[in-house]
């Protein structure tokens, strides 16, 4: 009896050791995935790392690459385009004015009333057209035919009680999103398409020309007074309700930012006089690039995978579009790390499987249990049950990552503002203070990224505050702008009607 006891003693103590090792062994296992995990994160973090000191870089490398695109075509990754525009809107235009935005495969018509006062809100009406499919691939004839046609039913309407008749001139601003080698401010030669247009016969065309000739056909008594970038319609409108405005940003799915610049500083357009001894200035600051940009790992494949490697480098790094699947990068590399977040899921695997919108809602989840991080990780990217600490590092990801753009934005701008001496340092690069007293300086920025990501617009108001110090940054005024591509090209034909 003695040997029983003894035997089912050892033998208990015997699985008792085995089952304490297996518990062992799967903690240490377990310590050992999710140190992995935190590896990944810290990695993340010193990559991404945007310190006051980098940022001041960044703002030399803007400034520096801003004045060489102003000195020779091809002399920058920055374009630095002008767009002849050079009387901006103030306040005392007054008429009835209107639009075309012609953005992708829907375009808009606008009609704007100025009242020759300032307003804080445009008396303006819109109607949004579909393009058929067909057209986007037949004849430019086609496609400006059927636009003008709807613009004449547009005008039509006005009717009842308006003192507008069909047999008086209109004055049109023509926002056009495609490449194009501006002429003067009611021309520009087309590049090439994008967003699924390929009409062939309008590549290296004048568009404004095609549409006016349109116009004509239709019986419109309508003069195209301005071709128009989004981003310069956003400084017009910006600058209509507010004079000290002297550049604008756009930060949504893309970025770009213009300005308003002296004529004797673009070496590139010698000779060219305007009116007010100044010109907007396009920018396409989306092609930024410096060596002081932050970039890690992710950035690279996702340059690499994308569509227009080494092009856009800096709107990758800041803008709607990309943000999100830079996070979902770093997640599929710390599933495959660590199996923390259960099987690689197929959509984790899909390039721009997760949107920014999704991206800063799980930044923005304040709830307890992050119940909205685990539903997105559930219904978007396929991976269920991931526990709370993780969820935790899934909104630290998205953190470090919105955190960098946002910084980087702000650098940005401050860079646009050396460049023009408006940082307070009198326009040089070495950061040295001068006494210069420091004006009013307002920059127009639209955009959801800024807009409607609250953290975002939080983090880039930090690092301007940052860049700049307190004292000069209360004077640089933030005003979201709203329809710069729409009411912004009316307000621009109104302030070129008569030029």
């Amino acid at each position: 009896m003695g040997r029983v006891v003894v035997g089912v003693t050892v033998g208990l103590a015997t699985v008792a050791c085995a089952v304490a090792a297996v518990v062992v062994g799967g903690r240490m296992r377990s310590r050992g995935k999710w140190k992995r995990v935190v590896r990944v994160l810290r990695e993340v973090e010193e990559g991404c790392e945007s310190s006051v000191e980098r940022l001041r870089q960044v703002v030399d490398a803007m400034a520096v690459e801003m004045h060489a695109g102003l000195a020779s075509e091809g002399g920058s990754k920055l374009k630095m385009l002008l767009t002849y525009v050079h009387n901006l809107p103030d306040g005392t235009e007054k008429g009835t004015y209107y639009a075309l935005d012609l953005g992708g495969t829907n375009f808009r018509v606008l009609r704007v009333h100025l009242h020759d006062q300032l307003s804080s809100v445009l008396e303006h009406e819109v109607e949004r057209q579909a393009i058929p499919q067909h057209l986007l691939t037949s004849t430019s004839k086609d496609l400006f035919d059927f636009i003008a046609s709807s613009l004449k039913e547009f005008i039509e309407k006005e009717g009842d009680g308006s003192e507008l008749s069909m047999d008086r001139r209109r004055e049109l601003g023509f926002t056009f999103s495609f490449p194009v080698k501006q002429t003067s401010v009611s021309s520009g030669i087309l590049i090439k398409w994008t967003k699924g247009f390929s009409i062939v016969d309008m590549v290296g065309v004048d568009v404004p020309a095609c549409l006016q000739e349109a116009l004509i056909r239709t019986g419109l008594d309508v003069r195209v007074a301005a071709l128009v970038n989004d981003t310069v319609g956003t400084l017009a409108l910006g600058h209509y309700h507010d004079s000290d405005t002297v550049a604008s940003v756009i930060i949504g799915t893309g970025t770009n930012a213009c300005y308003l610049e002296r004529v004797d500083a673009i070496i590139k357009c010698q000779g060219h006089l305007t009116s007010s001894g100044y010109m907007v200035v396009n920018m396409e600051w989306g092609n930024f690039w410096s060596s002081h940009l932050p970039r890690t790992s992710y950035d690279i494949d996702l340059d690499s995978e994308s569509p227009n490697p080494n092009d856009q480098g800096f709107e990758k790094m800041i803008s709607g579009m990309y943000l999100g699947d830079i996070v979902r990068r770093v997640i599929l590399r710390m599933s495959l790390e660590s199996d923390m977040f259960g099987h690689v899921s197929s959509k984790l695997n899909m390039p721009f499987t997760l949107r920014t919108p999704m991206m800063a809602a799980m930044h923005e989840d304040d709830s307890p249990d992050l119940r909205e991080v685990a539903r997105i990780l559930r219904d978007i990217l396929e991976i269920p049950d991931v526990p709370l600490k993780l969820r935790k590092v899934v909104v630290k990801v998205c953190d470090v990552v919105t955190r960098r753009a946002a910084r980087l934005a702000a650098a940005g701008i401050v860079g646009i503002l050396k460049k023009i001496g408006r940082d307070g340092s009198g326009g040089i690069t070495s950061g040295r203070r001068s006494d210069v007293k420091m004006k009013r300086t307002v920059v127009a920025i639209e955009g959801g990224l800024y807009s409607s990501y609250t953290l975002f617009r939080e983090y880039l108001h930090e690092a301007l505050n940052e860049i700049l110090g307190e004292d000069i940054a209360k004077h640089v005024i933030l005003k979201v702008t709203e329809d710069g591509s729409g009411v912004g090209a009316a307000l621009l034909a109104a302030s070129h009607s008569f030029l």
